[in-house]
């Protein structure tokens, strides 16, 4: 039976390092282009047994040791993750090559299972210092806040005392203050009374000089329109006066000149008597 060349895809160090996403993308590119039924044998999850910790597992750190770098080390572990599917999808796709391909398929398996239970185990160290990292960070920091909150007890307790003492001092004054104004006030209201009754003069003062002065204006009114009045009789008198005068002096002219008349009559009458 022929078989075609065996098509391994060669693994390099340069894909040993690059990073975890593009391993994982790499991986998931290899793993489209197995066959269904045997990408089905794929493990999912890791088995109980993985959980155990491996050789070369980071041992936990001492109380004295410097705080480990956790992004660092959980990036690292991503990295691995990411380079272990892929070379388990390198050794799948290598499989199908030779002629034993689910013996092939079960060691790869296999080592990818173990390399994931490694990974798994570091990844618990992981998770376990940094609870307790953490947990020891809050016991520092509330160590830290103990002593402070010890340190400024005696403060606090002076700053309490000196605000009771001025809270009950100025209750002392708000009490002095109530009997102060107690005591004034038949003082207070003998003022009021008094200040009402200034107020009321000074209004009933206001309110009759508005009426003088209403009253005031109304008689100049009245003064002037007698007066105007006056000014036109006293103009009708002096045009009547004359009128009377102008009327007199024709009359007299008018006497005058009849007069003259009469006597140049009786002058003619007599010089026609004389004549004859």
């Amino acid at each position: 039976m022929f078989r075609s060349p065996p098509t391994t895809l060669p693994i390099s160090r340069f894909f040993v390092s690059v990073h975890a996403a593009g391993l994982a993308a790499m991986a998931f590119a290899c793993l489209l282009s197995m066959p269904a039924a045997f990408a089905q044998d794929m493990p999912v999850s890791m088995p109980a047994a993985a959980s155990a910790p491996a050789a070369s597992g980071a041992a936990a750190p001492s109380a004295s040791a410097p705080a480990p770098d956790f992004e660092a080390r959980q990036k690292t572990l991503d990295a691995r993750t990411a380079e272990n599917e892929y070379v388990y999808g390198v050794a799948v796709h290598n499989c199908y090559a030779k002629f034993f391909v689910n013996a092939c398929l079960n060691r790869a398996r296999d080592k990818a299972r173990a390399e994931r239970a490694r990974i798994h185990a570091e990844q618990l160290a992981i998770d376990d210092e940094r609870r307790a990292a953490h947990a020891q960070q809050r016991d520092e920091q509330d160590a830290l806040r103990r002593a402070r909150d010890a340190q400024e007890a005696p403060q606090r307790a002076a700053t309490a005392a000196s605000n009771a003492q001025a809270y009950d001092e100025k209750q002392r004054q708000h009490e002095l203050d109530q009997a102060r104004r107690g005591a004034e006030a038949p003082q207070r209201a003998a003022n009021q009374a008094a200040y009402d009754r200034k107020q009321a003069d000074f209004q009933r003062k206001l309110d009759e000089a508005r009426q003088n002065a209403a009253r005031d204006a109304q008689d100049r009114a009245v003064r002037a329109q007698h007066f105007d009045q006056k000014q036109t009789d006293a103009a009708q008198h002096k045009a009547d006066v004359e009128a009377r005068q102008k009327q007199a002096e024709q009359k007299a002219q008018e006497k005058q000149q009849d007069q003259l008349q009469q006597q140049e009559q009786q002058k003619r009458l007599q010089q026609e008597q004389d004549s004859d």
